[in-house]
């Protein structure tokens, strides 16, 4: 099968120096992206500015922002069997970004914000036959919300956990499947989880 894999935060750049993004370190779609192409399928990664190099792939993009991201994906989307957003993807950005370096002045800063693009909503209405898998991370009411996030986008499979998962070595998720099905992990490595995905999806796909 031909997967297609983000991963890692993005960037949204306010001026030349500073920007919004998270704590994402990429491991897990990384470990995802090794555990494929150890299995004997074709991988493409589109890795934003994460932590963590790199494994060998077919094929790796690297980008900057959501933007540069959704554009990569669509370039490679309708090629794919299996769209694995394992990427953190800023939800907002600037609407303006400055040329030159905000300077620091007495007062508040007030920056307006607009949204990015759903890079898994949009693939969902482009789909044709593959299979999507996306990622929950919640504070609260984690499974409900990621039942809902499952439903919303039509996804396949959706990977659920905390915040605590974030940049760590081993960690808690939740597996839900589009057929109901409930799979819990405790304190597993990101390879352990990445594992468990790939082991998902091959099964749905029957590959």
């Amino acid at each position: 099968m031909r997967f297609l894999i983000t991963a890692g935060p993005t960037r949204e750049y306010l001026d030349p120096v500073r920007y919004l993004s998270n704590a994402s370190s990429g491991r897990v779609g990384c470990a995802l992206a090794a555990a494929a192409k150890a299995a004997g399928h074709t991988v493409t990664l589109i890795l934003g500015p994460g932590t963590v190099a790199p494994p060998p792939v077919d094929e790796l993009e690297r980008v900057t922002s959501a933007a540069d991201m959704f554009e990569a994906v669509v370039a490679r989307f309708d090629g794919c069997d299996v769209f694995v957003a394992a990427a953190a993807v800023c939800d907002y950005r600037p609407t303006t970004r400055e040329e030159k370096k905000i300077k620091k002045t007495e007062g508040k800063l007030t920056v307006e914000f607009e949204r990015t693009t759903d890079i898994l909503a949009q693939m969902a209405k482009r789909r044709r036959r593959q299979t999507l898998v996306g990622f929950c991370l919640e504070t609260e009411d984690l499974e409900r919300r990621a039942r809902n996030k499952l439903e919303v986008k039509q996804l396949d499979l959706v990977v659920a956990n905390g915040p605590e998962a974030v940049d760590a070595t081993r960690q808690d998720a939740l597996l839900i499947t589009s057929r109901g099905q409930v799979e819990t992990l405790k304190d597993v490595t990101k390879a352990e989880l990445a594992a468990r995905i790939l082991q998902a999806v091959t099964k749905r796909s029957g590959k």
